[in-house]
């Protein structure tokens, strides 16, 4: 049976619902004076208080986690408060300041008491390494926080979003460095929101794009089987549906038949939408991508596969993904991942290939498997498997 979530990985942001207005305390604007006159020394947060400030360090695109050490072992994301912040800070290699901190939402919690929550970069940190492990908490490879969240887990899914949007935001201000109209610097405004040529003939002002990725499962209807690819760099056995980049002025529709040609030589015919999913766990330089999911749908069957794109390309029967889909052990996936941010934050990690221990109930190997609920691909092929 498929899988059904509420919303994708790394979609459904609890604290990116809604942007409040701009005259409000938690809005990216005024939060962002109070947080400037916090760091200029003139005043002192006082708890309780009507405006909580959260920070979540990243360091080389890893978000701060720890574990919650229970029988679950959950994980969690590590926030600090401002003073926090500011006392782990101090004789590290990281200056604080304003504009290294980027606003990522806020949540309310009643009438009087919001909270705002901020991400910052602190790869240049050496040192904070052993400063938060003596905490036990770690900076965790999101693709690892990926897996090991329970899809049930309504806060655990929300808090991932969170993690995918911080990464993403912050990574693209590691890559958006100076000016593609002069060359001259940029400089981050609106709370970090977006960033601005420091040129006064210039002052050009640039924002977060999204690079979009159409992923497609091609169906042959009249055989009752899919176009399953796989490359080099994958675990063995594993399977899964083709994608690529839109290029300038092409439609996604135009861009789902160029790349199932290119990279297998079949023609497709008619295309549906079927869902998109954030995916912030790209490459540093491509961190804003967007996976739009759809079915094509054949109109050639033989296969002549791009070696350069791809390792192979098989068209693979509705029986066949269906085992696949049955033998793979996602919450024995789960499982391991999240025993493996418990290790790491404890000190204690050990290396794992995750996803290779996919397997039938028997010991046997499975002579098939697709990635995981956390990947669109997954629902594409576990919808039309089960023709939901």
């Amino acid at each position: 049976m498929p899988i059904n979530l509420k919303s994708s990985f790394f979609a459904g942001n609890p604290i990116k619902s809604k942007t409040p207005k701009s005259t409000d305390p938690f809005s990216h604007t005024s939060a962002f004076e109070t947080l400037k006159t916090l760091l200029s020394g003139q005043t002192q947060i006082q708890e309780p208080s009507s405006l909580i400030f959260k920070i979540l360090p990243f360091r080389k695109g890893r978000p701060l986690a720890g574990s919650t050490g229970d029988v679950d072992n959950k994980w969690h994301l590590g926030w600090l408060s401002f003073v926090d912040l500011r006392d782990v800070l101090e004789g590290s290699e990281v200056k604080l300041s304003d504009d290294l901190l980027v606003y990522l939402g806020y949540e309310s919690e009643g009438e009087e008491r919001n909270v705002v929550y901020w991400g910052i970069d602190v790869s240049e940190g050496e040192s904070l390494v052993e400063k938060f492990g003596s905490r036990q908490l770690s900076f965790v490879q999101l693709t690892t926080l990926m897996v090991a969240t329970d899809w049930a887990d309504d806060n655990g899914m929300g808090q991932l979003a969170i993690a995918g949007h911080a990464r993403a935001l912050l990574e693209w201000h590691n890559t958006s460095r100076f000016c593609g109209s002069c060359g001259e610097k940029l400089a981050p405004i609106e709370a970090g929101k977006r960033k601005q040529c420091i040129s006064e003939s210039c002052k050009k002002k640039i924002y977060p794009r999204i690079d979009p990725v159409v992923i497609m499962l091609v169906i042959d209807k009249e055989n009752d089987r899919a176009l399953f690819s796989k490359q080099t760099r994958f675990v063995p056995r594993m399977w899964t549906c083709l994608a690529g980049f839109l290029e300038p002025g092409e439609s996604l529709e135009e861009a789902v038949r160029r790349e199932t040609w290119e990279e297998t030589g079949v023609e497709v015919g008619d295309i549906v939408y079927h869902s998109s999913q954030p995916w912030p766990v790209g490459s540093s330089s491509m961190p804003c991508q967007l996976m739009v999911g759809f079915f094509a749908y054949a109109k050639s069957l033989d296969i002549n596969v791009d070696k350069k794109e791809l390792e192979d390309a098989e068209w693979k029967s509705r029986e066949e993904v269906k085992r696949a889909l049955t033998f793979a052990e996602y919450e024995k996936a789960q499982k391991t991942a999240a025993s493996k941010v418990d290790q790491i934050c404890k000190g204690v990690a050990k290396g794992q290939n995750l996803a290779a221990d996919f397997s039938v109930e028997s010991g046997e190997l499975a002579t098939m498997v697709v990635p995981g609920p956390f990947a669109i691909a997954h629902h594409l092929i576990s919808s039309w498997a089960n023709q939901v």
